[in-house]
């Protein structure tokens, strides 16, 4: 039986690092992948190529399913954010960010049992790109906001609440002042909502979803929302769990996927063996779910969840004093002491 192809940005920064710990635990619990190492980031611009050369965009199309890393888009110069430039080429619609209380984990709500997703949506909105400078003195952005766009979107923010046994779907919008653009998105998320009847549906402007975040965030469970809404508010999320350090996500088409540390590339402590592979890790379980693995991403998970719980193998970032390497090693003793 062949081995499943799975596409592999290592990306920039403490990218490779991360990424060579993940798979080493994923290989651990006896996952097994032909992976198809490619270009991209800064890696790829100094060799004089796109951030995202098309070769790698066209072997992640025909594989359906990549591993990424956090690639560093330079300020200015008129770089193409590999992120924004992948997830349009392959139309990965859907954002999906988890934010999840991890026990041990210090933050300001550690003893709280936060558990919620964010879906943002992924293709439209501000991050179209679309801005013209008509006169020296003003600058304009155009919001592209399509009913085909939000329908997918929402509709994909339903079916993964029904399908994880969720209760609350709530739409995040600024339909208050934006009357037109998120007044189409509001207009059909409750066209959508019911045809899930066992799911509340209600939304909420972002400015005080935002606050409500920040004060009671046990409340929610699903937010569907808009390109940069979403950006900012799953953000938020995860600085109440703990940090970027902690956030996975997905970035899901119809065909094709690509999972992903939501973080930045951390130049600054590439190289030095302390960063986390918390993040890309969990996005690498939102793999395997993605597969139908749920065994191995349970092993995983519960894994971490331990070490965590422990607190005796966290890295920096965590309070601790753990390497990469370190942490890598106790995770997969949790999970697979024979591989140890």
């Amino acid at each position: 039986m062949s081995k499943r192809k799975i596409a592999v940005l290592p990306g920039d920064g403490i990218g490779p690092e991360i990424m060579d710990a993940t798979i080493s635990i994923l290989e651990a619990t006896g996952f097994e992948a032909d992976w198809v190492f490619l270009e991209g980031g800064l890696g790829a611009l100094e060799k004089g190529l796109p951030a995202l050369p098309p070769e790698t965009i066209d072997t992640i199309r025909e594989i359906g399913i990549a591993l990424k890393g956090p690639t560093t888009t330079p300020k200015g110069g008129g770089h193409v954010s590999a992120n924004v430039q992948l997830r349009q080429a392959l139309d990965l619609y859907a954002n999906v960010r988890p934010a999840k209380t991890l026990p041990g984990v210090k933050g300001p709500f550690m003893g709280h049992k936060l558990d919620m997703v964010i879906v943002r949506e992924n293709t439209e909105d501000l991050y179209a790109g679309i801005e013209i400078l008509p006169h020296p003195d003003l600058a304009q952005a155009i919001k592209v906001i399509t009913r085909p766009g939000c329908q997918r979107v929402i509709r994909y923010a339903f079916e993964m609440a029904r399908r994880e046994g969720r209760t609350r779907v709530t739409a995040v919008h600024k339909a208050n002042i934006m009357k037109i653009t998120d007044g189409m998105f509001l207009e059909e998320f409750f066209k959508i909502a019911p045809e899930y009847p066992e799911i509340k549906a209600d939304d909420i402007i972002v400015d005080n979803c935002c606050m409500q975040l920040v004060t009671n965030p046990e409340q929610f469970d699903v937010l569907v929302t808009e390109n940069l809404y979403g950006d900012i508010v799953s953000d938020l999320c995860a600085g109440l769990v703990g940090g970027l350090g902690l956030a996975p996500g997905a970035n899901i088409g119809d065909n094709c996927a690509v999972f992903e540390a939501v973080h930045g590339s951390a130049p600054d402590i590439a190289g030095k063996g302390v960063a986390n592979p918390t993040a890309l890790l969990l996005s690498a379980i939102m793999m395997l779910r993605h597969l139908g693995l749920n065994e191995q991403a349970d092993q995983i998970a519960n894994s971490v969840l331990r070490v965590c719980s422990d607190g005796k193998c966290l890295t920096m970032d965590l309070g601790g004093k753990a390497s990469t390497n370190e942490y890598k090693v106790e995770v997969i003793r949790q999970c697979a002491p024979a591989a140890v």
